[in-house]
């Protein structure tokens, strides 16, 4: 078992793939892993880089995979779909786990796998990219500039770049479904783009609307405040039209409109290129409310999203292969502390 060796299961993603080719900064090798050889092999010759054939159905050929290792970034989702049998072999296996899981109910699933990763002395930390890292750590700056916060309001924006292949897929498997906020501790759905304002990012304003970004989850694990709202930039126009989807939701989740999305979206580019990465920028606001009506606000500019994916992701990795980990479930700030973010190239912090 090398030092700076890691398992990457779903290396010929997007999103998989920038990780691999990122890796050397951080000095360290990725094993490439997957189902499909097809797509594995010109990677690893690309790359010059190992590869193993794995299907996460194989649960024999999967723990042998992941006993070479100390740790596996799981970037093949829909996490749905592929999250239980991964985190399964792991708590056999004794291999600690990071993933760029957003869904807010994913969270909860693995949350609920805490004792048993305590027991296995390992660490489980899904949403270790842009879903959630920066928001997680924004979140618990504003919890320690105001520890007796009982809301949390999260927004973000990402200006000139787009969505990847698999991003776009996953999405497609929430076509129709409710948004969720948490209220009083619970998680309580509501239309999406129920709620909506402006947003003064620091560059310019821009308008904002609710949605089920992970927060929604994780911020309530990190900091315990009880009320918290995630929004993201659309155009106003988007949000009046996503307004009046919730009146055709039951067409939207038929499978044969899901099915017609997704041939759209497998005709496109499988994400955003270099240079569109290098020009674009991510935006983040957060605000946190106390009974008394006192409020702290804070600020974030971060590169492009994906481009933090593949660094959060390699920074969380260096550290568990170093030693530096925390058993049982973790976000990344009770993980690490509301700073993690900070260590990332380019990324600026502030008060309000």
């Amino acid at each position: 078992m090398q030092p700076n060796t890691f398992l990457l299961y779903g290396a010929y993603g997007y999103t998989g793939e920038l990780i691999a080719r990122y890796a050397i900064q951080y000095n360290l090798q990725p094993i490439l892993a997957g189902r499909r050889e097809t797509a594995l092999a010109p990677l690893a010759a690309k790359l010059n880089l190992p590869y193993k054939v794995i299907d996460l159905n194989d649960a024999p050929g999967l723990e042998a995979a992941l006993r070479e290792v100390k740790i596996v970034v799981h970037a093949a989702g829909p996490y749905d779909f592929t999250a239980k049998q991964m985190v399964d072999a792991c708590l056999r296996t004794g291999t600690h786990y990071i993933d760029l899981n957003g869904d807010p109910d994913i969270f909860g699933q693995l949350h609920q796998q805490d004792e048993a990763a305590k027991a296995a002395n390992i660490m489980l930390l899904p949403g270790a990219g842009f879903d959630v890292v920066p928001t997680d750590c924004l979140a618990q700056f504003l919890k320690k500039a105001l520890p007796d916060a009982q809301e949390l309001k999260l927004a973000f924006a990402i200006l000139g770049s787009g969505l990847s292949h698999g991003t776009a897929v996953n999405s497609i498997q929430k076509m129709g479904l409710p948004s969720m906020v948490r209220e009083n501790g619970k998680l309580v759905p509501e239309p999406l783009g129920k709620r909506s304002m402006y947003v003064d990012f620091g560059p310019k304003k821009l308008f904002v609307m609710s949605l089920p970004w992970g927060d929604v989850a994780t911020a309530w694990y990190s900091t315990g405040i009880p009320n918290i709202q995630s929004y993201t930039h659309v155009p106003v126009a988007a949000w009046r039209l996503l307004k009046a989807q919730n009146l055709f939701n039951w067409l939207l989740r038929k499978p044969a409109v899901r099915n017609f999305v997704k041939r759209q979206i497998d005709r496109r580019a499988p994400g955003p290129d270099d240079n569109t990465r290098n020009q674009a920028v991510s935006l983040i606001w957060g605000q946190v409310t106390n009974a008394k009506g006192q409020q702290v606000t804070a600020r974030m500019r971060t590169p492009e999203a994906y481009d933090v994916t593949a660094y959060t992701v390699l920074l969380i990795t260096r550290k568990v292969l170093q030693g530096d980990f925390k058993t049982g479930y973790h976000t990344p700030s009770t993980a690490y502390g509301e700073n993690l973010v900070m260590e990332i190239p380019g990324v600026h912090r502030e008060l309000v």
